[in-house]
């Protein structure tokens, strides 16, 4: 069957099962692979992960010396979860609830599943009583420490001369590995600003009497020696009690101020495993038999280090993750096709190659131990070969099976679906979610303007309008860009309430519209609770309610709301506003069509969809706001017919204006340039170009690279507004303290000459 057919078939089944994997280590990143070569149908497949990218802890030693870059060690999980066809959440788990089979997020609602899977990783261990945990470093989570990591190099950088010292805690592989790949990176970093390496000094502390208390002899005895020979000053048998900013104090008494302490200690794990009941070990790890299932909930399976299989014990090392991908794969179809599963058996003996910073590597297996350049080559090659695994994907190469279903339990046939009423989403369905949301975030009406709404729901919704005010209303509704409905929901909200901000207008009320994809019912019910929890959030941000709306089944999900705002009749922003000796205000950056169209391309990296999604969830109405308070005259929102074309209809609505247009001063979100250039569009860009009639020196324009990204059309986009140039930077200024950081005067207005088009590109 070839991909683009299962790819139909696939989209055509409804879903019947939720399956969750929580946490983006290096089992689910190979699972998330092998899903998307071997697709199971029926199956909803969500990815939570605190990051859209995610660390390979093999290559972590090496970008700390300075040998990888960033991108060379993470694996970008947005192009991965779209191959795989998996949801993509960005959050961090607080919590499961496993009665009712739910992961508890920081940032969004409850996310229901059927099967979960936990790949978590770990973090370094502290004691009970430390002092001031702000002092130090943990070396996980990643990100976190890397971000320590990058700021520390760049004050090295800053201030080359100034003395510094490092204090490590912990000496396994981890200890002493960061040790002396830190030392190198930083030496460099002297060397490049003329220092002597002696500005430099690093302690390493470890609680037993040896390093690397997990390998032989001869290893042991090896990196002592090599610690001790670069000047890293050793401190065995020391076990830290107390931190404070830049200073710590061991059990024995011994003192040490340090700039920086990095703390690489014991593996731990956080405490909402055992507090949702699971079965867990003393450090409190997941409790896994040979299928890698949780001992005490057949629903729940666990890999990596968060893991510790009973049977098996090992070492918490990426060398047992990496060798559980397959298996957890493997187990986990198996599960939700009610199949039995097969045990997985760790090798006993495994080769860890530990680097030393200076192009060089140790080899450590059972009783064997070498030391050689030929080695750093060697494991080179090994990381390298692994990342381009997740860089290059292979086309899907199995058909899947559906999900067994229960005669008790029908779910609708994929080959007949009713239109008309009969497409509605069931009652019963909507009133559940909307009483979970009325039990959760949400629980009663924000405003007395409201007569009848959802809290007495009626054939129509009954809203008042205040004497000397009117009534502002408007719509929008497209499918999902994205394939996280709680995130999608907010960006649709604001895209709908900004026509109304644009204007000058206060939301006050909205009706919603969805197409919810054919499934089961309860996936059905978890799929509007999250698409509505993310307008309400929004919704409730600008002090509007949600007052009715209408639901269908379709082939995708799409979703949008008719607003309804109030303003005063004087206040009123039009587009036609504009006046000479006026300068143009952007406040967002533009970009989101052709980031979106390159992620559809599976040509855009993680980052920028986050960047593109940091800006589409940020609403307009505090920027609308500081443009009223600065005498704006005319506004519009940024969407569909990009920066040009509705420039052109602020120019066609005012008379006699004419605009020069600075294209260098135009903000782009990160990627959209690179993305453009690599000849991505949109498929609204064609028609989009229509408005280059506007422009008098086309041809000057076409010849910077940005210049299709006028036409870009945008989701969410931030507003065009014209102020007095005296009121320019002032306004500006006022923006960017508000978070409209992207913020910027991009022209001005003049008047128009008639033999001229009316926008000059300068």
């Amino acid at each position: 069957m070839s991909p683009l057919v299962l790819k139909m078939k696939l989209e055509s089944y409804p879903i019947v099962k939720d399956l969750v994997l929580l946490g983006g280590g290096h089992s689910h990143a190979i699972a998330l692979r092998l899903f998307g070569m071997n697709p199971l149908l029926g199956i909803r497949l969500t990815l939570i992960t605190e990051a859209s990218d995610t660390p390979y802890s093999g290559m972590l030693p090496g970008h700390v010396a300075g040998f990888y870059s960033r991108e060379e060690c993470h694996i970008d999980l947005r192009p991965l979860c779209q191959f795989a066809g998996a949801q993509l959440y960005v959050d961090s788990a607080i919590g499961l609830d496993l009665e009712s089979n739910r992961v508890l997020c920081a940032s969004r609602p409850p996310v229901r599943f059927d099967v979960l899977s936990l790949d978590i990783g770990s973090t370094p261990k502290k004691p009970a009583v430390l002092g001031d945990l702000n002092a130090i470093i943990p070396a996980k989570p990643v990100k976190k420490f890397l971000e320590n990591w990058d700021q520390l190099v760049k004050n090295v950088v800053q201030n080359p001369e100034t003395p510094i010292c490092l204090g490590i805690v912990g000496g396994g592989d981890g200890g002493v590995e960061l040790a002396l790949n830190m030392q190198h990176r930083l030496q460099e970093v002297l060397k490049a600003a003329h220092q002597p390496s002696d500005r430099l000094t690093i302690h390493l502390f470890q609680r037993e009497a040896s390093l690397l208390p997990r390998h032989n002899r001869w290893v042991r005895s090896h990196f002592h020696q090599l610690l001790t020979q670069r000047g890293i000053q050793l401190h065995l048998g020391e076990e830290v009690c107390e931190v404070q900013p830049h200073y710590l104090r061991c059990k024995s008494g011994l003192a040490m101020n340090c700039d920086y302490i990095i703390w690489v200690t014991q593996a731990s794990a956080p405490d909402w495993l055992s507090k949702a009941g699971l079965e867990v070990d003393p450090q409190g790890f997941v409790r896994v038999d040979d299928t890698l299932r949780s001992c005490s909930h057949p629903q729940v399976f666990a890999a990596g280090d968060i893991a510790t299989m009973v049977n098996h014990p090992r070492p918490k090392a990426g060398v047992f993750a990496v060798r559980q991908g397959k298996p957890l794969f493997h187990n986990l179809r198996q599960a939700l096709q009610g199949k039995p599963l097969k045990p997985y058996h760790p090798q006993k003996h495994y080769l860890s190659l530990i680097g030393t910073g200076d192009g060089s590597a140790v080899a450590s297996r059972g009783p064997l131990g070498w030391h050689s350049p030929l080695l750093w080559r060697w494991k080179d090659r090994i990381d390298r070969a692994f990342m381009e695994r997740f860089k290059k994907l292979p086309e899907m190469e199995g058909t899947g099976t559906p999900v067994p279903r229960s005669p008790l339990t029908p779910h609708p046939s994929p080959s007949m679906r009713c239109a008309g009423c009969g497409a509605k989403v069931g009652s019963t369905v909507l009133e559940r979610v909307l009483q979970r949301i009325r039990q959760t975030a949400f629980p009663a009406p924000l405003r007395e303007d409201i007569l009848l709404g959802l809290n007495a729901p009626d054939d129509a919704a009954v809203v008042q309008i205040p004497a000397g005010m009117v009534m502002l209303q408007t719509i929008d509704y497209f499918p999902a860009l994205l394939d996280d409905p709680f995130v999608f929901g907010q960006i649709a909200a604001n895209h709908a309430l900004s026509d109304l901000f644009a204007m000058g207008a206060q939301p006050q009320s909205a009706l919603a519209i969805a197409t919810l994809p054919y499934a089961s019912p309860a996936i059905v019910e978890e799929t509007l609770y999250q698409l509505l929890s993310g307008a309400l959030k929004i919704l409730h941000e600008v002090n509007a309610e949600l007052i009715g709306g209408h639901t269908t089944e379709g082939k995708d999900l799409v979703f949008g709301l008719a607003c309804h705002g109030l303003a005063e009749p004087d206040r009123l922003l039009r587009k036609g506003g504009m006046k000479p000796g006026q300068v143009l205000i952007l406040t967002k950056a533009i970009g989101t069509g052709v980031l979106f169209a390159a992620n559809q391309l599976q040509k855009a990296k993680g980052n920028w969809i986050d960047g593109a999604i940091e800006s589409m969830v940020q609403s307009n109405q505090k920027a609308a706001l500081c443009l009223l308070d600065h005498q704006a005259t005319a506004c519009t929102d940024i969407t569909g017919f990009g920066v040009a074309g509705h420039l052109a209809e602020m120019i066609r609505a005012s008379k006699d204006i004419a605009v020069n247009l600075n294209l260098n001063a135009v903000p782009l979100l990160n990627g959209a340039l690179e993305a453009a250039q690599l000849g991505v569009t949109s498929s609204l860009y064609p028609q989009n170009l229509h408005a280059i009639e506007f422009i008098e020196n086309v041809v000057e324009g076409a010849a910077y690279p940005q210049f299709p990204l006028l036409f870009d059309p945008q989701t969410s986009g931030g507003l065009l507004a014209t102020v007095p140039e005296a009121m320019g930077d002032r306004g500006l200024a006022a923006l960017r303290s508000l978070g409209y950081s992207h913020s910027a005067i991009i022209g001005h207005t003049l008047p128009r000459s008639n033999s001229t088009k009316p926008i000059m590109l300068v």
